[in-house]
């Protein structure tokens, strides 16, 4: 049987880590079944075993995560005004935001899948 070998990780803590992670990118895509409450729970976890990752791979999975789901709060927020002017504005809105937000665990969980580092934004 193969088994992804994830790079900087024990077999005891990896494989524990490895499924938290899986467990972490399950909640946040669960999460329109909840009202966002996965989410949060997902976010609280990430941030209290940030400090406990063992190398660059997971710290980036682990960071695109939190980074996905305080952008779509933020594009939430920003674009809730657009219910009180009229429904359809409102729904096309976040029907968006809400797609980008599923494409972008979507994404990370495929590549955790293979093992990947997410790319991380330089600053200048």
């Amino acid at each position: 049987m193969n088994k992804l070998v994830v790079p900087g990780a024990d077999a005891g803590q990896g494989d524990g880590l490895r499924l938290l992670t899986h467990i972490l990118y399950g909640l946040h895509t669960l999460s329109f079944f909840s009202a966002g409450m996965f989410s949060v729970i997902a976010m609280i976890i990430n941030y209290v075993k940030r400090p406990d990752l063992p190398d660059a791979m997971y710290r980036s999975h682990y960071r695109w995560q939190a980074r996905s789901f305080w952008f779509t709060l933020l594009w939430l927020a920003l674009t809730w005004p657009l219910w009180l002017l009229f429904v359809f504005p409102g729904w096309v809105a976040w029907s968006v935001i809400g797609l980008w937000y599923l494409y972008r665990f979507v994404r990370g969980w495929w590549m955790f899948v293979e093992g990947r580092a997410m790319p991380m934004a330089t600053g200048a």
